[in-house]
């Protein structure tokens, strides 16, 4: 088996679960129980929030909360952010952000959406035009979970904060933590990650927020997470989060490079008269999207998988949605024939060479049998 579906989710590291691994069955106590064995676990929790804190923000001024995913970070940031005025987003957010903000909507909030570029960027300047002194929050994806497009989040947060001072900048950086070297900038108000886009497991995320910052929680209950989040602590989850974490971020830079070089490789040996690239040249070495024009992309997926290769045809999250085509890709300008064929490829700091070249030789075999089959 080829996997290249990893923008989806990643395969568990093995050394981190078994560091973890004491945390499931032997160390299996409730945090907030007041023995010696609960109070351990509360110092536990305490050291995987600052060590994972400490790869992408200064702890002085930021602090984590711990969600059970990256949907409920956005989610939490969403709900508490956007309370007044009018809410300014972009076309191509992840449906965490994009559901949360048209329930904002329904609430009376109004929401602004800022056009794409072809690459699945946002247009910054049309972004900051709807920017205005009633928007309470500005959401920008970090990556996009469709395209792989960077946006300079620390320079659309300044720009946002130096139009107006008091709105709030969230960005979604599911895509980028543990893969895009990034540090948080006093501009960036939340943010949002997740456990099992770099080698944790499901049901572990966080949102990372200014300290001086109050937020309103989505759950009540217990008080556990200062009140944030209530509900008892997944510390399997979050110790697998924290060693996933620093084991990533020990070669990020690495990781980047010669992902970098899977990702040109790949694009390479697709044959250019049966695929048109989505992704922009700068997007995250993580993320390839093609598109096959004339072709059903979930056709072509299937063909793809019964050979051995997984792939995507965009988010997971949205394959419930009624749509036929992505919003994503329709806002970056893209035709409903090619949207139709759309392919997302997404790798791993694990994925090989070889894989990629076989990957490659599947797709180009699969477009050509099924293009023969249609002719």
């Amino acid at each position: 088996m080829i996997y290249l579906d990893n923008a989806a989710t990643t395969k568990p590291d093995e050394e981190c679960l078994k560091l973890a691994e004491k945390y499931l069955y032997g160390e299996f106590f409730n945090p907030s129980a007041l023995y010696t064995g609960g109070y351990n676990l509360q110092r536990e929790i305490k050291s995987a929030r600052e060590n994972i804190l400490s790869l992408i923000a200064d702890k002085e001024n930021f602090e984590l909360i711990f969600t059970s995913c990256g949907t409920e970070a956005d989610n939490t940031a969403v709900f508490s952010a956007g309370r007044r005025g009018n809410v300014v987003t972009t076309s191509g957010e992840h449906s965490a952000v994009y559901s949360a903000v048209n329930e904002l909507k329904q609430r009376g909030i109004e929401v602004r959406f800022a056009n794409l570029n072809a690459d699945g960027s946002v247009d910054v300047a049309h972004l900051l035009s709807l920017v205005d002194d009633k928007t309470s929050l500005v959401s920008v994806i970090h990556v996009s979970n469709e395209t792989g497009a960077i946006n300079d989040i620390a320079a659309i947060a300044k720009a946002v904060k130096a139009k107006s001072k008091f709105t709030l900048f969230h960005s979604d950086g599911v895509q980028a933590f543990g893969k895009i070297p990034f540090k948080l900038t006093k501009d960036i108000d939340l943010y949002s990650i997740s456990a099992h886009k770099i080698g944790g497991i499901k049901g572990c995320g966080a949102l990372i927020k200014r300290k001086s910052l109050i937020i309103k929680p989505l759950i009540y209950g217990g008080g556990q997470e200062k009140g944030l989040r209530s509900g008892t602590e997944n510390v399997f989850g979050i110790k697998d989060f924290e060693f996933a974490s620093i084991k990533r971020y020990s070669k990020i830079k690495e990781d980047y490079k010669s992902v970098q070089a899977l990702h040109g490789l790949l694009w390479e040996g697709l044959d250019k008269t049966l695929f048109q690239r989505i992704s922009g040249e700068n997007c995250s070495p993580y993320i390839l999207c093609v598109g096959a024009d004339g072709l059903r992309g979930e056709t072509v997926l299937h063909e793809a998988d019964d050979r051995g290769l997984i792939i995507g045809t965009g988010s997971a999250c949205s394959s419930n949605e009624k749509n036929r085509y992505s919003r994503t890709i329709l806002a970056c300008g893209v035709g409903e024939s090619l949207a139709d064929g759309i392919l997302r490829l997404s790798l791993s700091s694990e994925t090989t060479k070889d894989e990629v070249v076989q990957a490659a030789k599947i797709l180009n075999e699969v477009v050509v049998n099924r293009k023969k089959i249609m002719a």
